[in-house]
């Protein structure tokens, strides 16, 4: 059966309906509300054609028909625009996430996050850089005492990690500045994959005569650098689940809620590679997010991928204005990003 153009306007308005009201749709509604020029009976063959072709599902419950998740797909993928934010809401974005720039990377994706849920009425998720996939931007050794000194990593993506360092011998001030030249000469702007055996043993030979302190100083990097996974995931806006009809049932509700508070399945459902993705309901390989939508995007340090930010809620959302929000968010993130911990003046 063709999709020809008269379902194409019908199924939009349908789905555009059923994104504002939560209301299964019946054919009168559409006749009234979208002028397309055809009758309500024709209205109402046609949505039963749509239904046999799976892009609109019957409820039980009334007449009316609402979209499946194979309808929401062809609606994002070819039938919705990129809803235009105002030039106020655009200010507000640029504004927020300059405020937050001046703290750790984490804390503007914190804003970042919450500052979305806000303008979508849905619950805001992201996922930190992991320090494995950052590149170190400087290192520096601090004396504490005589016999300890602490190793301080700062990461092209705002991390910033320390490791205490217990001496074998006291080192003086000359040493431990000359070691510190050497560390960020050796290691500047690379990411741990990158620290291989050669880079280990070119410090090496210029820590000769020094074997207990290099062996010290490069455990403790390791340690700072490989054995920990460093990323976490962010919630923000949990409580507007309470305002989405869909959630209205106890179990769903629980169901959801539990989804969100699995770091591990968050992770996962966070790592989606491309610019801008839309998975939608049974589209999600998460067992518990079948029934849910989850927008995500990946925010950038010198155009690589270090993490994500995302929107998750049910299958009915305003996907047009969604992305529209998520692409000026994400870009304002990796500006902030850039200015802040990548740019290197």
């Amino acid at each position: 059966m063709d999709m020809d153009e008269r379902k194409i306007q019908i199924l939009a308005s349908i789905i555009k309906d059923y994104i504002e009201t939560a209301e299964p749709v019946g054919s009168r509604t559409i006749a009234k509300k979208y002028d397309l020029g055809i009758s309500s009976a024709t209205i109402r063959n046609e949505m039963a054609d749509l239904e046999d072709m799976g892009y609109l599902d019957k409820t039980h419950s009334s007449s009316g028909r609402k979209p499946s998740d194979k309808g929401y797909r062809l609606y994002v993928d070819k039938l919705m625009g990129i809803q235009s934010l105002s030039y106020e809401e655009k200010l507000y974005i640029k504004n927020k996430i300059l405020d937050s720039a001046i703290y750790q990377v984490d804390s503007m994706l914190k804003q970042a996050a919450s500052l979305m849920s806000q303008l979508t009425n849905l619950i805001s998720v992201a996922k930190t850089p992991s320090i494995s996939k950052s590149t170190i931007k400087a290192l520096q050794l601090l004396k504490v005492n005589k016999s300890d000194v602490l190793l301080i990593i700062v990461t092209n993506s705002g991390i910033i990690k320390d490791n205490l360092v217990r001496l074998t011998k006291p080192l003086d001030d000359d040493m431990l500045i000359k070691i510190n030249n050497l560390l960020n000469l050796k290691l500047r702007n690379l990411n741990v994959e990158e620290i291989n055996l050669k880079v280990i043993n070119s410090i090496k030979n210029d820590l000769r005569g020094y074997d207990d302190l290099f062996n010290t100083i490069i455990s403790a990097l390791y340690d700072s650098l490989v054995n920990e996974d460093s990323s976490k995931v962010i919630v923000e806006g949990t409580s507007n689940i309470f305002d989405c009809p869909e959630y209205n049932s106890v179990d769903k509700a629980r169901d959801f809620l539990s989804l969100i508070n699995d770091e591990k399945e968050m992770k996962e459902m966070l790592n989606k590679t491309g610019t801008l993705t839309v998975t939608i309901g049974s589209e999600n390989q998460v067992k518990n997010a079948k029934d849910c939508s989850i927008i995500t995007a990946q925010y950038t340090v010198g155009g690589m991928p270090i993490g994500s930010i995302g929107i998750i809620g049910p299958t009915r959302m305003p996907y047009s204005k969604i992305l529209s929000i998520m692409n000026t968010v994400v870009a304002e993130i990796n500006g902030s990003i850039s200015r802040h911990y990548y740019d290197d003046r």
